[in-house]
């Protein structure tokens, strides 16, 4: 119980796991949402970096504390909303951005259709609002997206 404790106490990191894997406190997403939220659309005003990787990282550590598909899908789908927001809302132009922002949506799609209806079909619309915006960035990104939609979802 002493480490447990130890642990807890050693950083904040280990709070959060803790935390989702015995589903203590509200939303267990939420710490999760909220480091896509800073890695992925940081406040340009106060010269805040951007890190795919440990945006990334987030979903990677709620899969180890928990795994749940629900989550794991609502994670990918929010991290893909984040970085479409941000690109489209402060013009940033970056084709390895692009490149993780294409590779997540696939991972979402994959992840989503995995649900039930009920679940899956909120996901889905929300994917396709990213898919509309990213045709504004150039690169290919909204006809990659659209390709995986199609592939993934049948209408």
């Amino acid at each position: 119980m002493g480490l447990i404790q130890d642990l807890y106490a050693a950083h904040k990191d280990n709070q959060t796991f803790l935390h989702t894997r015995f589903g203590l406190g509200g939303d267990v997403l939420k710490p999760y949402m909220e480091k896509l939220d800073r890695w992925l659309w940081p406040d340009v005003l106060r010269n805040q970096d951007i890190s795919v990787a440990k945006a990334k990282q987030a979903i990677s550590s709620y899969r180890k504390a928990v795994g749940e598909p629900a989550g794991l899908a609502e994670l990918m789908v929010s991290f893909c909303e984040s970085a479409a927001g941000f690109s489209n809302d402060v013009g940033y132009q970056d084709e390895g951005y692009f490149d993780a922002l294409v590779n997540m949506f696939e991972q979402a799609l994959k992840a989503t259709c995995q649900l039930s209806a009920g679940d899956r079909d909120a996901l889905i619309a929300r994917l396709d609002r990213v898919r509309t915006i990213s045709h504004n960035f150039g690169y290919g990104v909204g006809d990659d997206m659209d390709d995986l939609l199609a592939k993934y979802v049948r209408t």
